[in-house]
């Protein structure tokens, strides 16, 4: 299974990135999507995810910054990243999963993001 991710790259502190990913459309049905950041050295933490259902968690630290999207008609996920940090910096994964029966799990290739002071 392919995620398709779009959108990262270089942007000074304080601007505005956003992120697409599309998943396969016959991955319907309850599924949670969202995204990742690993930064050099360190694991792989959530960022945001959003529920088939509508409902949107994120890390505090993309509280109040970052707006998650989902497209269930189309099985897509945006994440607007505004005002952006250095610390923000890193490789950003899609992940699309379903923890019911039939269960899956999917990643991304990941998409590079870099914030500069």
């Amino acid at each position: 299974v392919q995620l398709v991710e779009s959108g990262g790259g270089t942007v000074q502190a304080g601007g505005s990135l956003r992120l697409s990913c599309a998943a396969p459309e016959r991955l319907f049905g309850a599924t949670i999507m969202g995204w990742y950041r690993q930064a050099p050295g360190n694991q792989r933490v959530m960022v945001a995810t959003v529920t088939s259902g509508g409902i949107t968690k994120y890390a505090d630290s993309a509280e109040g910054r970052f707006i998650a999207s989902r497209h269930n008609g189309k099985n897509t996920i945006d994440l607007q990243m505004n005002h952006l940090k250095p610390e923000d910096t890193g490789v950003y994964y899609c992940n699309v999963r379903r923890v019911i029966t039939p269960a899956f799990d999917y990643w991304g290739q990941g998409t590079q993001v870099t914030v500069t002071s």
